[in-house]
């Protein structure tokens, strides 16, 4: 830290207030960074809380929608033979992406849980990536494939596409407590 000539003129004190200095100007520079990052990180814990609730309470529901009305309810609808093969490998295969989703989202649930909570985290964000990919081609199956020939299935007649809005309405209307007299 000093130099010989350092303590003949009796600097090496001022020297070594004057390193540390050095390293204290270096820690503030890193500590400025901290601003810049409030933001995203803030962002990170509030997209993490919003997806863990969405998915939790409208993304399982909507597969359960799926997989009990509107899947049974086409499939009963469709005419037999080509028609009905038809329905039965769709709903099959949305049937098995939804439990690949749910199981994919399930390994990411915990650690997007830390990420909501400001934790530490050790997000695979690969299969977070591969996740989202896969929702989206799922997505783009359906609304391309499955939902329009429901459509054309259930619109053939009108109380079928009514049946299905009715028990639809029935599964997420709020239930009253019983009351008791």
């Amino acid at each position: 830290m000093s130099t010989p000539n350092d303590s003949a003129t009796g600097n090496a004190p001022v020297q070594d207030f004057s390193h540390c200095h050095a390293g204290i100007l270096k820690r503030l520079d890193v500590l400025n960074e901290l601003p810049a990052l409030l933001d995203p990180a803030a962002r990170a814990r509030e997209i993490a809380a919003g997806a863990l609730e969405f998915f939790r309470e409208a993304i399982f529901e909507h597969h359960l929608d799926e997989e009990r009305e509107l899947f049974p309810a086409v499939l009963a609808s469709a005419e037999k033979g080509a028609e009905r093969d038809q329905v039965q490998v769709l709903a099959k295969r949305l049937t098995d992406e939804h439990r690949e989703l749910e199981s994919s989202w399930k390994r990411l649930e915990a650690e997007l849980k830390r990420v909501a909570r400001g934790q530490d985290s050790h997000l695979d964000v690969a299969e977070l990536e591969r996740f989202v990919a896969r929702y989206r081609a799922h997505a783009q199956f359906e609304e391309v494939e499955f939902l329009p020939l429901a459509q054309t299935i259930l619109g053939r007649v009108s109380s079928h596409m009514a049946a299905l809005g009715l028990s639809l309405h029935m599964r997420h209307a709020p239930r009253k407590p019983a009351t008791y007299i």
